[in-house]
């Protein structure tokens, strides 16, 4: 069975720091979401939901989802949640010792990778759903919160209408079904499930990190403001 990544109470918590924003008045344009989270995490598909909608291509979706799933980041968390699954020993046939690590390793990559292929790429690409975090920036820390989790079940179609996220459940689902392939203790109905709402709960934590990252980054590190000219 998969653990769930520590990482994910750390994301929970941040947005407490800060306070909340108003909505952006017209006119004034956010700046770009950044490529990389504290400079490492990719992301590649936050988009500003105050901007006017574009809808992307299916070549725009595959490569958001390939550069997601072949990022050199990915590995080190990968690595992160398999050395929590060492210490827990999940999936003990694996062993122990670093042959145990490393197949905990290339699993948990697999995981991802192939997760992130189809609920970014293939299933959006096939149901004409945009893939892509439409970060909101203002309004209360708890309506942020609730709003950047929930995405993973509303998403937008290609025609700009808002629809439930069936990429994102789909996708999850097919890849944990996959992950039994080539996880030998992983292989009962209780533990596909547990690996498919493990990885919409990552999708869900990332997306808050996503949301209030442009705060961190002003707040922290002296970026640039999220939310030009807005009263906090």
């Amino acid at each position: 069975m998969n653990s769930a990544p520590l990482f994910l109470v750390l994301i929970a918590a941040a947005p407490a720091a800060f306070a909340q924003t108003s909505q952006p008045t017209p006119g004034q344009t956010p700046p770009a979401p950044d490529k990389r989270v504290f400079g490492v995490f990719p992301n590649y598909r936050t988009a500003n939901a105050t901007a006017v909608y574009t809808p992307i291509t299916v070549k725009q979706k595959l490569t958001i989802a390939a550069k997601d799933s072949f990022d050199y980041p990915l590995l080190g968390l990968s690595a992160l949640i398999a050395a929590e699954g060492q210490w827990v020993n999940s999936n003990p046939s694996f062993g122990q010792g670093w042959a145990g690590y490393g197949r905990r390793v290339g699993v948990e990559y697999g995981d991802q990778a192939i997760g992130n292929m189809l609920t970014e790429g293939i299933y959006p690409s096939l149901l004409r759903e945009d893939p892509r975090y439409f970060r909101r920036g203002y309004g209360s820390i708890r309506s942020r919160v609730w709003y950047a989790a929930t995405r993973v079940f509303v998403t937008k179609t290609d025609s700009g209408a808002t629809s439930f996220n069936i990429a994102e459940i789909a996708g999850n689902a097919t890849g944990a079904v996959i992950s039994d392939a080539y996880t030998p203790d992983q292989r009962n109905v209780g533990d596909t499930i547990e690996t498919w709402w493990m990885q919409v709960a990552v999708d869900a934590a990332s997306q808050v990190l996503k949301e209030f990252w442009p705060d961190v980054k002003h707040k922290f590190f002296h970026g640039p403001d999220p939310n030009p000219g807005v009263p906090r």
